[in-house]
């Protein structure tokens, strides 16, 4: 399975790198080799990866991010052979059809996931609690939001899930994330795939085309009841 870590140069914020660790590891647990390619902004896009990966960025990161992938292609031609992307906070907003500048302008996405994005009035900041699409079969996910983003999904996309706690999408309908087909983006860090073995777990399903043998998860299954009570008893 090759994975491909997206412009870390650019859109690697808030150690969302451990989104590709947790995937080579709970991949190599159930004996699946993987290859992963650490792509900088400077370096084409390679067609042929199963599984796509963008983090969080700053505004201007995330803009040059934005045009490069527009320009390359790469991606889009990735997405038409079935190939599984997953894309936090920034690489969420690039993700669909325009996202907010510097100024709050709009500036063309790449248009892969139904979404729109522009700049809210408040920044979210905190931790983010969401009750995921019963059709993805994953339990309740956790993860920490830092972005003054407001993401509004389109008719051909679906929320990933419903805002326990946090803001999420921040559109005042109680989503946070999106998916359609293999692609899903989220705004929650933590890294995300780290507190939440089952969205990992996902998205290896869909990039190995099977379900997978189960393995010990005791030690990520404490991390994830550690945060999920830290946050749904505190206040």
């Amino acid at each position: 399975m090759k994975i491909v870590w997206i412009y870390p140069d650019l859109l690697s914020t808030y150690g969302d790198q451990g989104n590709t660790i947790v995937l080579e590891r709970r991949a190599a647990l159930r004996g699946i080799p993987t290859e992963t390619v650490h792509l900088r902004s400077d370096e084409p896009v390679p067609p042929d990866g199963d599984v796509y990966l963008l983090g969080g960025g700053e505004d201007r990161p995330q803009i040059l991010a934005a045009q490069r992938l527009r320009n390359d292609g790469g991606l889009h031609a990735a997405v038409q052979r079935g190939a599984v992307v997953f894309a936090v906070c920034a690489g969420y907003q690039i993700l669909g059809h325009e996202f907010g500048g510097e100024e709050g302008q709009p500036l063309p996405g790449l248009g892969l996931l139904d979404i729109r994005s522009g700049r809210g009035e408040q920044r979210a900041v905190g931790e983010v609690v969401g009750d995921v699409a019963t059709e993805l079969n994953v339990p309740r996910i956790t993860g920490f939001e830092n972005h003054q983003g407001v993401t509004h999904i389109g008719p051909n996309a679906w929320p990933l899930a419903r805002v326990v706690a946090g803001v999420g999408n921040g559109g005042g309908d109680g989503t946070e994330g999106a998916y359609s087909g293999r692609i899903l983006g989220t705004y929650m860090h933590g890294p995300a795939l780290v507190r939440n073995p089952g969205l990992a777990d996902l998205l290896l399903r869909w990039a190995v085309g099977a379900e997978l043998q189960p393995i010990d998860d005791s030690w990520a299954g404490r991390l994830r009841e550690e945060r999920l009570n830290a946050v749904l008893t505190s206040g």
